[in-house]
């Protein structure tokens, strides 16, 4: 008698596990689950009955995702608070608004200042011991400061004695 399915119709609730009224989250869960349970390419089941399966819970679970979009249930489950089932009115409902940190977010922040602070004294500490100064300019900065001041100075040299500055450099022609 096991082998032989049951002539009494299930409803929809019990394919899905679900309690009468139960919310558009609730259901999609309880459908996430037993669809992993029923689907063909996952279950120990025949594959025309584990098809047959599959397309009843699918079926299920569209007539009930649409009870509950049509009509809220008008007491929520105890385990899921009410929520509401239309869409914000604003694309940007909620973006930008303050929120308290969480407490992993807490963690992560003091987790970031310490590796901040301790690789600043573990540099410190380094200079210290090798006996660096603390602030040190480049080279390459020092070397480019040396250059551009080399370079302005010889475009200062004052004409000798005798020659004009507008005169030109070039030998007269013959």
């Amino acid at each position: 008698m096991k082998d032989r399915p049951s002539c009494v119709p299930e409803s929809h609730h019990q394919r899905l596990g679900v309690i009468p009224g139960a919310d558009a989250e609730t259901l999609r869960q309880a459908f996430r689950r037993k669809s992993k349970a029923l689907h063909p390419d996952t279950t120990d089941l025949p594959p025309e009955q584990a098809s047959l399966a599959f397309q009843q819970l699918k079926h299920s679970y569209d007539v009930l995702l649409k009870q509950s979009q049509v009509s809220p249930s008008p007491q929520p489950s105890p385990l899921h608070p009410a929520r509401s089932n239309k869409p914000p009115t604003d694309a940007w409902h909620g973006i930008g608004q303050r929120r308290p940190l969480s407490g992993g977010e807490w963690f992560s922040l003091l987790l970031l200042s310490s590796a901040l602070v301790l690789s600043l004294c573990l540099g410190l500490g380094v200079a210290l011991a090798q006996g660096r100064d603390w602030q040190v300019s480049p080279t390459w900065l020092a070397d480019e400061q040396t250059r551009s001041a080399s370079f302005e100075s010889s475009f200062d040299v004052r004409p000798s004695s005798g020659q004009h500055p507008a005169e030109s450099a070039l030998p007269p022609r013959a």
